[in-house]
């Protein structure tokens, strides 16, 4: 029991919480339209994450886009995956 416990305790410390993440990646892209990759690159550089995951920030931007928070407004070539990818920008809320 105690193992358990404490094994959670530490997954909590290291990794944010999921709407933790969701606030994270708002913060992020505040009014530009960035790129799942660009999100994952900058959550990185400001050390809000220790290694490159994309899987912190796609599955993230699938749920906003549910919530209405934030949209696909284009798409652009990645470097990264050589492919063209989906450009997102969160929806300004009339309500602020």
């Amino acid at each position: 029991m105690i193992t358990k416990e404490t094994r959670r305790e530490s997954y909590e410390a290291i990794i944010p919480k999921i709407t933790d993440r969701k606030s994270l990646i708002l913060e992020i892209m505040k009014d530009r339209a960035m790129t799942a990759h660009e999100i994952t690159e900058e959550l990185l550089a400001k050390r809000y994450i220790k290694y490159y995951d994309r899987n912190f920030v796609s599955p993230r931007l699938t749920e906003l886009k549910e919530d209405g928070m934030v949209e696909v407004v284009g798409k652009k070539f990645c470097s990264r995956t050589r492919r063209r990818v989906s450009v997102w920008k969160a929806i300004e809320r009339s309500d602020q």
